[in-house]
């Protein structure tokens, strides 16, 4: 009996995908991996227990993909727990038929910066066709999908929690085009970096709709990708797409990515650590002023700042004594985007107590102090703000001098019947 090099790799490829972590089975035919150390989300050590829906899929033979032609919608973080990234380990597998890659911003192997892609171009790891979805959605991706062949479009992709990071949003897209085109969606889960406890922030308004926010959900959503699928799928799709979810085994609610012991890959070029991705639903606001949200340094969106910034502002949010972080007086010269090569004065955050830590609440309350310790505050002229935090509110409450729980106020009634409709959608406990 003959045996193909694919055969081969596909045994190794199938024993490292599975390896994610120990758990519980779940479905039928799964098996439990080897137990490994790992790190919590306080910094402690822990027993490393997570199996991400690719790792449970390679567990069960790929069986919903049978018999299938498959594209995948995925980027850097499609990795298994040793680092391979899936579309390799599937590429070796004779049990899948991997036909095309789908690339979202920064592209599939993540060689493009923020607003940018890698284009259509052939795979040279596997030879795969990758089709680029950046800036598609609608009519125009569902050609793609029908011009790639495929009739299963899987998703793996990790995100970082927040209603303005676009890969969401890609998802959303592409489910739509696929109920377009006839084509199957499959959702792999990932863990949610920031745990998913509660939603946070304020609900997009749609007449503020964009790639940064298609539909409205809280601006810290607290939902896994296979949830928000779901979601999106029972609540905001005029027309539902064939939808099938891959969950994860041994995650929970309350866990950070620490916790999880998978390993941190960037979902994007300035999202290089999962602190990152803790501050990010509330530092990324500053993307909205005339102050640098820290790109162009080693700690994006947990060093702000701008010229003529000085020590007021640190001590003026270290006064609003906000849960689980303080502020700490910083200065740096980014080397690329806003004030490229120029020193730089502001506050760098220190999250003490992830629990505790709200990081909405925290990018208010650094909107309303850095407007009142520095006098050449001012929102970007497009006024973009609006676009992340869902609609005009926020801006004009924080121009009319209020405070950040004043603000917060004005999003609880929309955020109460978020978390409402969301609770119908939760996988985890």
């Amino acid at each position: 009996m003959s045996v193909s090099r694919r055969g081969l790799l596909a045994a190794a490829g199938c024993a490292a995908g599975a390896a994610g972590a120990t758990g519980a089975a779940g479905a039928a035919g799964l098996v439990a991996a080897p137990a490994a150390a790992g790190r919590d989300g306080r910094g402690g050590t822990g027993v490393r227990r997570v199996l991400t829906g690719f790792d449970r899929l390679a567990a069960d033979g790929y069986a919903p993909l049978a018999g299938r032609r498959v594209g995948v919608v995925t980027n850097p973080t499609g990795v298994t727990a040793d680092l391979r990234h899936v579309v390799d380990v599937m590429h070796a597998d004779d049990r899948v038929d991997l036909v095309a890659v789908f690339g979202p911003e920064h592209g599939f192997r993540g060689t493009a910066q923020a607003g940018g892609s890698e284009g259509r171009h052939d795979d040279p790891a596997t030879g795969l066709p990758v089709y680029d979805t950046y800036g598609k959605s609608g009519r125009a991706l569902a050609d793609v999908f029908t011009a790639s062949g495929v009739d299963t479009v899987v998703f793996d992709i990790q995100d970082v929690g927040a209603r303005f990071y676009t890969y969401i949003w890609t998802m959303y897209d592409c489910m739509v085009a696929a109920e377009l085109a006839g084509k199957r969606f499959v959702v792999l889960d990932r863990p949610n970096p920031l745990g998913a406890r509660a939603a946070l922030g304020p609900v997009l308004d749609k007449a503020f709709a964009t790639f940064v926010g298609r539909e409205p959900i809280a601006q810290a959503h607290g939902m896994t990708v296979a949830e928000l699928a779901l979601l999106f799928n029972g609540e905001f799709l005029t027309r539902p797409v064939a939808l099938e979810t891959v969950r994860m085994s041994g995650w929970r609610r309350r866990d950070l990515f620490g916790a999880t012991g998978l390993p941190w890959v960037p979902p994007s070029p300035n999202m290089p650590t999962p602190e990152t991705a803790l501050v990010y639903p509330g530092t990324c606001l500053f993307e909205g002023t005339n102050l640098s949200e820290g790109r162009g340094t080693t700690r994006p969106f947990e060093l702000l700042g701008a010229e003529g910034v000085d020590r007021r502002w640190a001590r003026a949010a270290n006064a609003l004594e906000l849960p689980g972080v303080r502020f700490r007086e910083a200065y740096f010269a980014p080397v690329f985007s806003k004030f490229q090569g120029k020193t730089v004065g502001g506050v760098q955050l220190h999250v003490h107590d992830p629990a505790a830590f709200d990081p909405v609440l925290t990018g208010v309350a650094l909107l309303v102090t850095a407007k009142r310790s520095w006098s050449g505050f001012a929102w970007r002229p497009d006024h973009w703000i609006d676009k992340l935090t869902g609609s005009t509110t926020v801006r004009t409450l924080v121009d009319a001098g209020a405070d950040p729980h004043e603000v917060a106020g004005a999003w609880q009634r929309g955020l109460a019947a978020f978390r409402t409709m969301r609770g119908q959608y939760l996988l985890y406990r």
